[in-house]
C-alpha cells in the first residue's frame, strides 16, 4: 500500500460522517436571520425565474415595483427599470438590504463612485447607506431587493451620494 502524506491546513479535523453527529446540526430555519441567509434568499429567488418573471411590468412614467414576499422582519421587492430610469439619491432609513440584478444592467452611484452591476450581481448595504441606482443602458433591467427590517422609509437626498457634500462627515 502506497501512503501519501496529507497536508492539513487547519488544526481541526473531522473523521467520519459529520451528518451523523446530530447535536452539531442546526435545524433549518423557516426564515432568514443573518446577512448570509438574506443573500441566499435573494439568490434562490433569482434562480427561480418562474416565481417572478411573469410578474414583471415596465412603465415609462414611473419605476414599477411589486412586493414579492414578506416574512417576519423582512420584505422582498421586484423592480423593473426602463432605459434612463433611476431611483434618485436616497437611503433606506433603518433598513439594511440586498440588491440583486436579475436581468440587464444597473449602475449604482454611491460614496465611492460608480459601480456597474450586471445580471447576477449582488450588493449588500447597511442601514443609512446613501446611493442612487440608475439604468444607464438602452435595454430594460429587473432587480430584486430584500430589506431587513422591512422598508418603512426611503429618505431622498438633494444631491448624488457620489458627491463629497452628500457624504456624512
Amino acid at each position: 500500500m502506497n501512503s501519501t502524506p496529507i497536508t492539513v491546513e487547519s488544526d481541526l479535523q473531522i473523521a467520519g460522517d459529520i451528518l451523523a453527529v446530530q447535536h452539531l446540526l442546526q435545524p433549518a430555519r423557516e426564515h432568514p436571520a443573518t446577512v448570509a441567509e438574506f443573500v441566499g434568499l435573494a439568490r434562490s429567488i433569482a434562480e427561480d425565474r418562474a416565481s417572478w418573471e411573469h410578474l414583471v411590468r415596465y412603465d415609462a412614467t414611473t419605476r414599477w415595483y411589486h412586493r414579492l414576499r414578506i416574512g417576519p422582519g423582512y420584505e422582498v421587492w421586484l423592480l423593473s427599470w426602463v432605459p434612463g430610469q433611476g431611483s434618485g439619491p436616497h437611503d433606506h432609513g433603518p433598513s439594511s438590504g440586498v440588491l440583486t440584478v436579475l436581468e440587464g444592467e444597473l449602475t449604482e452611484r454611491g460614496p465611492r463612485g460608480r459601480l456597474t452591476l450586471g445580471a447576477g450581481a449582488q450588493r449588500v448595504f447597511a442601514s443609512g447607506y446613501a446611493h442612487e441606482v440608475v439604468n444607464d443602458t438602452l435595454d430594460g433591467a429587473v432587480s430584486l431587493h430584500v430589506y431587513f427590517p422591512g422598508l418603512t422609509e426611503m429618505p431622498m437626498h438633494s444631491c448624488s451620494p457620489a458627491t463629497p457634500e452628500s457624504v456624512p462627515a
